[in-house]
């Protein structure tokens, strides 16, 4: 027969137990175990005492199960140490140390607006483009115009514009080189970033990362640097 422990919503822990740690837990009248037969069959599941001792919030956890989770790269369990190693320093409870860690979050937000505002051009061009080329390549009119100020091309006779398509297969006389271009330039730019991280030189949003995380240390000295890093690079880049 083989025993697993019961897992929280939260996280899924694989226990490996000591035959001698195994035992004595099975004795602790407050839990059961769910046990697995050789034919598939459960056996006893979960009690109240035991539904109500599983944590519901990340501070309720204990300090392996919130290490574990930061390691496993989870925001919250991230600044949970980050609120622990405040108290642990400052000698304030909880309460205190979540305002300390507020202004830090504060902190590490200063001047991202600007730092941000490459991805939100990239955000308005990438949309301006997708839904511009629709009209630019199949609605009539639009593609009139368009040939009118910066193609002059010969127009077609009326019976080969007649449908969407027939306009599309007109407009894409001068359509094709630019998108295909396009095209051609973002998949190049995609291969070099993969050839930059496989060297481990940082594209723009990890430099970016790195040199917000060294401020921020530099801003709480006090504080453990390895935990103010992580927490920093870990937080999103706006609120």
């Amino acid at each position: 027969m083989s025993l697993r422990l019961f897992s929280s919503p939260l996280t899924r822990i694989a226990v490996r137990a000591r035959p001698q740690v195994l035992s004595a837990a099975c004795l602790a009248p407050e839990y059961r175990f769910m046990s697995t037969t050789s034919e598939g069959h459960v056996g006893l599941k979960p009690t109240i005492a035991m539904a109500k001792e599983c944590p519901r919030e990340f501070y309720e956890m204990g300090n392996d199960m919130i290490i574990r989770l930061a390691a496993e790269g989870v925001f919250e369990a991230i600044q949970e140490r980050l609120v622990r190693d405040i108290m642990a320093v400052d000698e304030i409870e909880y309460d205190e140390a979540r305002e300390v860690m507020a202004g830090i979050s504060s902190k590490n937000q200063e001047g991202m607006f600007v730092q941000t505002l490459p991805y939100y051009a990239g955000i308005s061009t990438g949309l301006v483009g997708a839904f511009g080329s629709i009209p630019l390549c199949f609605e009539r009119n639009t593609v009139a115009w368009f040939n009118d100020r910066f193609v002059t091309t010969e127009v077609p006779p009326p019976e080969d514009l007649e449908t969407w398509l027939e306009v599309g297969s007109w407009a894409w006389n001068w359509m094709e080189p630019p998108l295909g271009q396009i095209s051609f330039f973002l998949l190049a730019l995609q291969f070099a970033r993969a050839q930059m991280e496989n060297l481990g030189i940082k594209p723009y949003t990890a430099m970016m990362k790195s040199r917000r995380a060294e401020r921020l240390a530099n801003a709480f000295p006090k504080y453990s640097p390895q935990l103010i890093k992580e927490f920093s690079k870990a937080q999103s880049l706006v609120n």
